[in-house]
């Protein structure tokens, strides 16, 4: 069994006839080989140049949504991140607008998992894709099922899905890739080939990184013209706020109404919500959640990653009304 890597790095030693080089290795090979006929040999060799980085581990053992939403918020909501979107969006307005027009979902948001995941494309992930997936499936015992099941599609995809032959292929310490930041089951059942080239490139094809935010977010109930969060404005008599739970709501919005918790905008009453209450830079926020956010944490399930997307797609659409010529 290998040695974890840190800062210095180095490639695995290779399988011999009785043993393997990640725990679970040859099973995995199996799997893959009988679903897709290849060549078991080269299955191994391209596993065996894995590299195994503790770094990788480390990162997933602090990711920034285990912060405080008073340290989260503004990683993301900051004039920077926000100017930034409104150029990019300008830059690809008629595209956005072509494909949000054609999926539902409104640009803005599109434009913001962007600038969350990538900002806006400028870092897109320094880790091989594989050498995340190979240490998160075989020596991260605590999702190491979760991983693994990423890995097997990841070696599983057809050529035209993927930006380049694996081991070239880079992203997050997760193994999420392109401007998109898709996983590898995403890529297999939610990526688009918009610009039909016959290929799939979520790294360097605008119109397929769009299109496959876009039908993600289809795809898992997005309800086109329908709010995603508003904040509450508690009454002196509210009760105590329930324990948020990320599940699709199905309680009334004027039950809440009803517990002191009203909403600062109108909303149809009878719409299903949640109740999410965060720390914020003042105390406690309050917001009332709808199923596009629901929908937005199927993305990622941090409610905090939800409420980012949200107020920086509300920012983007905001800046992009008041200066149009300006970009």
């Amino acid at each position: 069994m290998p040695l974890l890597a840190g800062a210095q790095t180095t490639a695995l030693p290779q399988t011999t006839a009785d043993t393997e080089t990640n725990p679970g290795q040859a099973a995995l090979v199996r799997e893959v080989a009988a679903a897709t006929g290849q060549d078991p040999a080269a299955l191994n060799a391209l596993l065996d140049g894995a590299v195994v980085k503790q770094s990788i581990i480390d990162a997933m053992t602090r990711p920034a949504e285990s912060k405080p939403w008073s340290a989260y918020r503004p990683i993301f909501m900051n004039s920077e991140r926000i100017d930034e979107g409104v150029v990019f969006y300008h830059q690809h307005r008629a595209l956005l607008d072509q494909i949000g027009e054609q999926y539902g979902v409104p640009p803005q948001y599109i434009v913001a998992i962007i600038g969350v995941e990538t900002n806006y494309g400028s870092n897109t992930g320094s880790y091989r894709v594989l050498d995340a997936l190979v240490t998160l499936a075989f020596h991260y015992p605590s999702r190491a099922k979760y991983f693994r099941g990423e890995l097997k599609t990841l070696l599983e995809l057809p050529a035209n899905k993927l930006p380049g032959p694996i081991p070239d292929i880079y992203g997050s310490y997760a193994g999420a890739e392109g401007l998109a930041q898709f996983m590898p089951s995403s890529i297999r059942d939610f990526a688009v080939d918009a610009d039909g080239d016959g290929h799939i490139n979520l790294m360097a094809s605008l119109p397929d990184a769009f299109a496959s935010i876009a039908n993600y977010f289809r795809a898992h109930g997005w309800q086109t013209g329908r709010p995603v969060a508003m904040q509450a404005d508690p009454s002196a008599t509210a009760a105590p706020p329930p324990a948020y739970e990320n599940a699709l709501p199905t309680q009334p919005l004027e039950s809440f109404t009803a517990a002191g918790y009203g909403p600062t905008a109108h909303a149809d009453p009878a719409m299903p919500a949640n109740l999410l209450t965060l720390d914020g830079g003042n105390g406690p926020e309050y917001w009332l959640t709808f199923q596009n956010f629901y929908v937005i944490t199927r993305y990622n399930k941090s409610p905090l990653y939800a409420l980012a997307v949200t107020q920086l797609a509300d920012a983007i659409a905001r800046g992009a009304a008041q200066a149009p010529a300006a970009q």
